[in-house]
């Protein structure tokens, strides 16, 4: 078996000697072996969990959760890097469409202009598909729409791309704990930061009334619609339903 020195390790990932001596040290990355002069040496498992773990920092998780994530029995390696491989190419795509319109966001920051339009709301779709949205929404859901699109249209476009840019980090690390159960910290602490976000899209952030029920319903909603959970242009039903259960949850025990 070939074994690597925390130098050599350090070259291969692209990190520093000082990074893995942190991630021995909190135990997120134990050396296979010690020489006898107390050097660290690596094997093929631990250059596989330092991929997981730089993977997962890629999706802004904090050291600590993914030491719970990887030492948790019901880890899978591949599980693990399937999720991995949606999660970065959604990230791919989101960065691509922030590329396309740089120069459009920088000016907007420069003049810190608000929206004007609603359909701006859903830039980054097509506009036939964007007004075949906001139509649809508007028929099902009439004033709550209407009172939403108010809301959000008080923002500057930077406020908006933010609050876009924490949804899509939030649903990557639920999707990356699919595995775990509803009732969990890890997952019902995103579903606290999943329901405060959306309560910014609703414009109803700080109110009295919680809205548990609105917000269980729009769990459903997720379920009975693939469009809302879709990642990397696929449906993901059992990503909808584990959604659904923990919004479910997190409403009749958190909100209530």
């Amino acid at each position: 078996m070939q074994k690597y020195s925390v130098k050599q390790l350090a070259k291969l990932a692209g990190v520093s000697v000082r990074t893995l001596h942190v991630y021995d040290k909190m135990g997120l990355l134990k050396p296979l072996s010690r020489t006898e002069a107390k050097y660290r040496l690596y094997g093929e498992q631990e250059l596989l969990r330092l991929q997981q773990i730089l993977f997962y920092k890629e999706l802004d998780f904090q050291l600590q959760e993914i030491a719970q994530i990887l030492d948790d029995k019901d880890f899978d390696v591949m599980d693990s890097l399937k999720n991995h491989k949606v999660n970065l190419r959604a990230k791919q795509d989101r960065l691509a469409t922030l590329i396309l319109t740089i120069d459009k966001t920088i000016e907007n920051l420069k003049k810190d202009t608000v929206m004007s339009n609603p359909a701006e709301l859903y830039e980054g779709l097509s506009a036939e598909k964007a007004q075949s949205y906001r139509t649809e929404a508007i028929e099902k859901y009439g004033e709550e729409v209407y009172k939403s699109e108010k809301a959000l249209l008080k923002l500057t476009k930077p406020q908006i791309a933010e609050l876009k840019t924490e949804q899509t980090e939030i649903a990557q690390k639920l999707f990356s704990l699919i595995h775990k159960s509803i009732e969990s910290e890890q997952v019902q602490t995103q579903i606290a930061r999943h329901y405060e976000n959306i309560r910014k899209f609703w414009g109803t952030h700080g109110s009295a009334d919680t809205q548990a029920e609105a917000y269980a319903g729009l769990g459903q909603l997720y379920v009975d619609d693939e469009r809302f959970t879709m990642i990397d242009g696929k449906s993901h039903p059992e990503y909808a339903l584990f959604l659904s259960k923990a919004m479910k949850y997190f409403a009749e025990n958190r909100l209530k």
